[in-house]
């Protein structure tokens, strides 16, 4: 055993020696004095320590990048010098009632230990989702698997809270774990929405489906920002600023398109029809001048112009430009048609539509035709035969 071992122990020997005598000691005070004491100590104790752990948290935190630290010593602090606090009035009222035995005071501990757990309990999952907030936002970790981590963070939490006040009240839960296979299937019949969605969020991450902070569209034609993900439920907010709970076991079967990925800038599409005998390179030209006076258009890739086909009235052309994010989509084709009309119409370029001629024949039978889509041999009287 090397030294250093038994030193520690030497001096673990040497404290818990001198907090017997003083235990001794205050024991043989005065009961209420004792009680006064005790409890009187435990608020100076506990006021050191929410003063000092201040000036202690600001120090750390400012020598470590990132907010995670803070976050988890924020967290702690509190539950710190209150377990303090409950400990030094647990001990003073043992002082009060020591001469009932130790027995009579086991209701108070199980009370206090209680306490305890849930405070900490509440503290520690505190913690967790300041943790995750601060983790979704850095760049250094996967956004994706923060949620999860944060909901099996809670859950383990809520299992070992429950476990240890059982244990406080001296509730034996070997008979609950003896039923846990016919007490399983029943949670599962009961429960089977709530764990298709718990693996439902699993597969969901495990894919890489999408993850907080995406822009994502819905089979069902919902687009919006993924603001959560839990374990029951995915949250997202539309466009109309409204938030949408779908569960993530509709999710985990359905489609989806994720505008977010695998890159954040998006292409839109201006699809536009000009009169047949326009100049198409002139037509081009102003297209790529109303997206260039664009500013939420990107330069690179550069915007560019295609001919698609030819309508029934109107050669169809399209103008291709990219913008940041997804969500910008709607406002750059908003200012993108507003800008290719009042250009076309400066630039004398027609856009046609369709018109529908209607004709009666001396018998009193009407027939109509689209102007513009009769063809050249048609239009000299001529049949063509197929």
């Amino acid at each position: 055993m090397s030294s250093g071992v038994v030193q520690l122990r030497m001096q673990g020997a040497a404290v818990e020696a001198a907090w017997t005598d003083v235990w001794a000691w205050i024991g043989s005070l005065p009961s209420w004095q004792g009680f006064v004491l005790v409890v009187g100590c435990s608020v100076v104790v506990a006021w050191l320590i929410q003063v000092g752990g201040d000036v202690l948290i600001r120090r750390i935190t400012r020598r470590v990048p990132g907010d995670v630290d803070s976050a988890v010593f924020g967290s702690i602090h509190p539950p710190l010098y209150v377990t303090v606090v409950l400990v030094g009035a647990y001990l003073g009222i043992e002082l009060l009632v020591v001469e009932q035995g130790t027995e009579s005071n086991a209701p108070l501990r199980a009370a206090l230990l209680t306490l305890l757990t849930l405070v900490w309990a509440y503290s520690l999952a505190r913690m967790g989702r300041r943790v995750s907030n601060e983790l979704t936002g850095d760049s250094r970790f996967d956004s994706r698997v923060v949620p999860i981590f944060q909901n099996v963070w809670s859950a383990v939490l809520l299992g070992a809270s429950a476990f240890l006040v059982l244990t406080y009240w001296r509730i034996d839960i070997t008979p609950l774990l003896a039923s846990a296979g016919i007490l399983g299937i029943v949670i599962g019949l009961a429960a089977r929405d709530t764990i298709a969605n718990l693996f439902g969020s699993i597969a969901l991450y495990a894919d890489g489906t999408y993850s907080v902070g995406d822009f994502i569209v819905l089979e069902s034609g919902e687009r919006g920002r993924v603001e959560d993900i839990s374990i029951r439920s995915t949250v997202i907010r539309t466009r109309d600023d409204m938030l949408v709970t779908v569960p993530n076991s509709v999710l985990n079967t359905a489609t989806i398109t994720n505008e977010s990925e695998p890159q954040r800038e998006r292409r839109v599409r201006i699809p536009v029809g000009v009169a047949y005998g326009t100049d198409l390179d002139h037509a081009e030209t102003v297209l790529l001048g109303v997206a260039d006076d664009e500013r939420l258009v990107l330069d690179d890739p550069s915007p560019r112009v295609r001919v698609r086909g030819f309508g029934d009235s109107a050669v169809d052309v399209e103008l291709l430009c990219w913008v940041n994010e997804a969500v910008l989509r709607g406002r750059v084709s908003h200012r993108l048609f507003k800008g290719v009309y009042a250009a076309f119409t400066e630039e004398g370029i027609e856009i046609p539509f369709p018109q529908r001629v209607v004709t009666m024949s001396e018998d009193g039978v009407a027939g109509d035709a689209v102007l513009g889509s009769a063809s050249p041999a048609s239009a000299d009287g001529e049949t063509s035969g197929n």
